[in-house]
């Protein structure tokens, strides 16, 4: 076979799972080679964009988006996806080398142990093959690798053998004032279950790591879209210390074709450059790119041999997807509370993520934000902008249809220079904002398959997704939403607001594991069932979404899948 490129390992994708995964098996002295659809960011470049940008947003420091690498945008999602409905996907991820870890809020939460039994212990979804137990020992190996900083005290619904590897984030003003307003408060559904706000694990330093470079965290409120010190974890990290020790990381190569012998061995993978086309032969292939890429790929890779794609036997593979269904709740406060002055979240509620209740509605976690109205309505110039025009009386969320009630009120006259800044700051120290991860139940309708009848910028089928919004987490989210309400009540916050859901960013399923090949797609070891040299890591192999943040369990899972990696390349030695 006419290859380019070859080695014992490749890796398709170069975020946290295909960085710690490259790591760690470089460490042992294997052959490595990760391929990144997107390019290098430099981050000083980066942020002084998005500093400089007066309309920036969640985009504004990975623009321009590559031609070549094009993935769905925050602000601008279906430009992208090709949705069949009847419901909007909206989480998004990016292309480049680090993966979606360069903007995701460093929330890291393990998953509670009834998180992987859900059909044993509520009769519903499925178990996953594993238990939490087994995932114990390599939850802490991933919070040492990036590290993890968090409050051993904290009640987070798990038990823990060690320490955190770094001291916690401290909690914010903000969330002493929440924490003393919920002391008497609990779910609605579940009185026994209180509201009882705990420190969030964070993958972020809280001292700063002089052997890499790093600074502690600064308060910058900026860790979404991009943390602008590097205080906050990035697989670039984990990636540079990859290539440190002799991995190759090849950037702007588009996977495309994944081809396999008679046997059903992975032989090569073909590469999409914008110089042409090229192959990668190895030994061991493993695919770490994302829910909707990772898919994609493989159905994209139909033939005569395998008509449905690779690795899919079981019909599973795009099918299953999941996100976390994320509605905010926010309002003013009675007294001030001083937001904008730390990371965006240090504190939440995580005690309520499991019940009884789950046998008929989906879990949330609480998110406590330090970030104001930013998410909801936007950052204070675009709360200025409103209050040009309208002062006094409530302020509202642009984007709600409470704004068409606005003239019933009456139009105020416009505010400008100091009683505009007045205005905004009043507004600001007593904005208060809480986001509900609501879990949602594997529906094998939930799917992503490729549109090979329209393609993206780079000429490659765009990712055509069906989703529903299943009973399951729409009742969750009822329950959320009464919730919320006790909530801003404790408060005594007015201009109380609750949003339809958000796509969370976390984009789980379309790549199962399982015991079963027949309903499975990968083992618990993350090996597929069809091809014996083909490992699949990431989000996508989650059976359940639960209702903490994934990356926790992405990286754990991926750090346990190595010793099976290594034992099968030794094999072939």
């Amino acid at each position: 076979m006419n290859s380019e490129y070859s080695a014992d390992i490749v890796i398709i994708g170069g975020g946290i799972a295909g960085a710690l995964m490259a790591y760690e098996l470089v460490k042992a002295n294997a052959d490595v080679l990760v391929i990144e659809a997107g390019d290098r960011i430099d981050r000083s470049k980066a942020i002084a964009h998005y500093m400089n940008t007066p309309d920036r947003n969640n985009d504004t420091p990975y623009d321009p988006m590559s031609k070549s690498a094009p993935y769905p945008q925050m602000m601008t999602p279906d430009d992208y996806y090709i949705q069949t409905g009847p419901d909007k996907f909206q989480s998004t991820y990016i292309k480049a080398l680090g993966g979606t870890t360069w903007h995701w809020l460093g929330t890291s939460l393990r998953f509670v142990p009834n998180d992987f039994k859900m059909k044993t212990a509520y009769g519903v979804g499925i178990d996953w093959p594993l238990s939490y137990d087994d995932l114990e020992p390599w939850y802490y190996a991933a919070e040492r690798e990036l590290p993890v900083s968090g409050d051993d005290t904290a009640e987070l619904g798990v038990k823990r053998k060690n320490p955190y590897p770094s001291a916690k984030i401290p909690m914010t003003y903000l969330d002493k004032v929440v924490e003393k307003a919920f002391e008497d408060l609990s779910l609605p559904d579940a009185p026994d279950i209180k509201l009882k706000v705990a420190n969030t694990p964070q993958g972020r330093l809280s001292v700063p790591d002089s052997d890499a470079g790093r600074l502690a965290c600064c308060g910058s409120n900026n860790c979404i879209p991009m943390c602008p010190v590097g205080a906050k974890y990035d697989a670039t990290f984990t990636i540079a210390k990859a290539e440190k020790l002799g991995a190759r990381v090849i950037t702007n190569h588009t996977a495309t074709f994944i081809q396999t012998d008679e046997d059903g061995n992975v032989t090569g993978i073909k590469l999409k450059t914008a110089e042409g086309e090229k192959t990668v032969t190895g030994k061991i292939f493993i695919l770490a790119a994302h829910a909707i890429e990772t898919p994609k790929l493989m159905l994209m890779s139909k033939s005569e041999q395998y008509p449905k794609g690779i690795g899919n036997s079981s019909d599973q593979v795009g099918r299953n997807l999941m996100d976390h269904n994320c509605v905010l709740s926010y309002g003013l406060t009675k007294e001030p509370v001083y937001p904008y002055q730390a990371p965006l979240s240090t504190s939440g509620v995580e005690i309520v993520k499991d019940g009884p209740f789950r046998k008929q509605r989906g879990a949330f976690r609480i998110e406590i934000g330090n970030d104001g109205w930013s998410w909801p309505v936007g950052y204070p110039d675009v709360l200025a902008t409103w209050l040009m025009k309208h002062s006094g009386g409530r302020t509202v969320n642009m984007n709600s249809p409470l704004n068409s009630k606005i003239d019933k009120a009456g139009i105020r006259k416009q505010l400008y220079g100091s009683k505009l800044r007045e205005s905004i700051q009043k507004n600001v120290m007593h904005e208060i904002r809480f986001a509900f991860l609501c879990e949602q139940l594997p529906d094998p309708d939930n799917r992503i398959v490729p549109a090979f009848d329209s393609l993206d910028s780079f000429g490659l089928p765009r990712p055509k997704i069906s989703y529903k919004l299943d009973n399951y987490v729409k009742a969750g989210i009822r329950v959320a939403v009464d919730t919320q309400k006790k909530m801003l009540d404790a408060l005594g916050c007015t201009e109380q607001h609750h949003s339809s859901p958000w796509g969370a960013g976390h984009i789980v399923g379309t790549t199962r594991m399982g015991d079963d090949p027949k309903t499975s797609v990968v083992d618990k070891n993350l090996k597929c069932h069809d091809h014996k040299n083909l490992f699949i890591l990431g989000s996508s192999v989650f059976p359940t979404v639960a209702a903490s943040n994934p990356t926790l369990t992405i990286a754990a899972l991926t750090l346990r899948a190595v010793e099976s990696v290594q034992k099968m390349l030794q094999s072939m030695n």
